[in-house]
């Protein structure tokens, strides 16, 4: 599934295309993906003008004054700019068609996505969906450091890496990201997150804004079907040091990598760099 690194690459591509522009039309080619679209969708987005498009965790909002429509890729979904005229495949599912500049074509904001785990909802204006509800912080604000991860990892006995995928706790930091961030923290993910230090967490916070960081301006990483809004692919995947290399040899002592399941999620580690 695209983590945050995907979700922002696919933010920062859209924005300059869409934002400021007027919407003209909504074709919905079904009634739902993951869930219903709500009638909102088509009824009251249709002549809205696109004020932003933000993130919040993996969801994608695109504000008008009407309200937000709320947007997940799922496993497989894209969303990509194109011509109006450009010919419907299989699993394009949404057209956002958008206005055109000084009387030219317009171009279609066009969601596909063939395993229909993602999907489109709406916020009310002053509203926050259930969705967005309950959720931690975002990893690359100031509101997330090691002292924050510090007091909320008090007397939990869960791993630090199930703690830190923990969306309550901090949002957006999927396996491959929780992988390589503890791996760059030298922080074992088996040990209980009560039982790491404060200056630990601060090595594990800085990690984690670093390596996200690092992964945006690389596009992200690869999985399967994710392909950034102009279709090229992310390119962070060559850059792992941790995830998918069970077996292989640690990058910093070349022993080899441990691999387990943890909170029912594929973890490696080193087990001489990492305690």
């Amino acid at each position: 599934m695209p983590e945050l690194p995907e979700v922002e690459t696919t933010r920062r591509g859209l924005a300059p295309h869409v934002e400021g522009r007027r919407i003209q039309a909504v074709t919905l080619r079904r009634p739902d993906l993951r869930w219903p679209i709500p009638p909102e969708v088509a009824r009251d987005l249709p002549g809205q003008r696109i004020q932003a498009v933000r993130r919040r965790a993996k969801y994608l909002l695109m504000d008008t004054e009407a309200g937000s429509a709320l947007l997940h890729l799922g496993m497989s979904g894209s969303l990509r700019m194109l011509p109006a005229t450009t010919p419907v495949t299989a699993h394009d599912h949404v057209d956002i068609a958008l206005a055109g500049e000084r009387g030219g074509a317009g171009r279609v904001l066009r969601f596909n996505d063939p395993r229909r785990f993602g999907c489109l909802l709406w916020q009310a204006p002053g509203q926050i969906h259930p969705l967005l509800q309950g959720l931690g912080p975002e990893p690359l604000s100031d509101a997330f450091d090691g002292d924050y991860l510090f007091a909320m990892s008090r007397g939990r006995k869960a791993p630090v890496k199930t703690f830190l995928m923990d969306q309550a706790v901090v949002v957006g930091v999927g396996n491959i990201y929780a992988a390589e961030s503890l791996f760059r923290a030298g922080i074992s993910p088996l040990r209980a997150a009560g039982k790491v230090s404060r200056e630990r967490y601060a090595a594990l916070a800085d990690a984690v804004k670093a390596i996200l960081t690092y992964a945006i301006t690389r596009g992200g990483t690869t999985l399967r079907d994710f392909l950034s809004p102009d279709g090229a692919p992310g390119y962070f995947e060559q850059e792992l040091s941790a995830y998918g290399r069970g077996g292989e040899s640690c990058p910093r002592c070349g022993r080899p990598m441990k691999q387990a399941l943890v909170g029912q999620r594929t973890t490696v580690w080193c087990g001489y760099c990492q305690r």
